[in-house]
């Protein structure tokens, strides 16, 4: 079985959640979203995956958000083009095994995803 993390390597969560992807002994891909940034339909796809909405995606006490998007309400689109602009807005870690996601905060959450 294969999992995927959208990873942030500077984050102690997301390097927690690549240690306890390994332990799970699963075949890894690792995204480095900040290093290689998703296209909008990417980012897009990724949260239809996940089943929530942009908002839901975003860190809110990054100093991004608050300078330059928190005092408006941005509709959808407009919290993609938000995240494409400053990656650092996304939640992390989110993993994806097979056709589900979850953002693995707290990490056990991951074991949702091993569930049939």
């Amino acid at each position: 079985m294969k999992a995927i993390i959208y990873h942030n390597n500077r984050c102690a969560k997301s390097r927690e959640a690549i240690v306890y992807l390994k332990n799970l002994n699963l075949e890894l891909e690792i995204i480095e979203y900040l290093n290689s940034p998703l296209s909008y339909s990417e980012l897009d796809n990724l949260i239809q995956l996940l089943q929530v909405s942009p908002i839901d995606i975003i860190r809110k006490n990054e100093n991004d958000w608050k300078l330059n998007f928190a005092m408006n309400e941005l509709q959808d689109e407009e919290l993609i083009y938000a995240i494409l602009e400053y990656p650092k807005l996304m939640q992390r870690p989110i993993v994806i095994i097979g056709d589900k996601g979850i953002i693995a905060r707290p990490i056990s959450l991951i074991d949702n995803l091993l569930k049939d």
